[in-house]
């Protein structure tokens, strides 16, 4: 079965690269660089697994998640949350807002992909 990933990454070079990982992988990857946005490509593209950047322009990872949350079809989407920062308080507060998982920038790759698949294939 194909997997659906929609990246929520305003960085060019990070999206990228999450592309050729998920897409050697098989996955469909989509990509949105603006968190005011990302709900409605998340409406749009139905991904199975969203991953998340903290820091957008326009709204925040944080206030994504919120959303992400609070809908009733959506809702219940696996997120795996990236920052940059990658302190302790960040982490929490991705968790506290619903993220399933948390992943600090520079990430390994196998690590990430590992960490889709386990969250998609649950």
């Amino acid at each position: 079965m194909t997997h659906k990933v929609l990246l929520i990454e305003d960085e060019p070079n990070i999206t990228e690269a999450m592309r050729f990982i998920f897409g050697r992988d098989g996955w469909l990857v989509s990509a949105e660089p603006d968190g005011a946005k990302a709900f409605a490509a998340i409406s749009y593209h139905r991904p199975d697994l969203v991953i998340l950047d903290v820091m957008l322009p326009g709204v925040s990872g944080f206030e994504v998640l919120s959303i992400l949350r609070a809908d009733p079809v959506f809702g219940q989407t696996p997120v795996i949350m990236l920052t940059a920062k990658g302190l302790e308080r960040d982490r929490d507060a991705s968790l506290r807002a619903g993220a399933n998982l948390f992943i600090a920038k520079p990430f390994a790759n196998a690590d990430l992909l590992k960490a889709a698949r386990d969250l998609v294939e649950k």
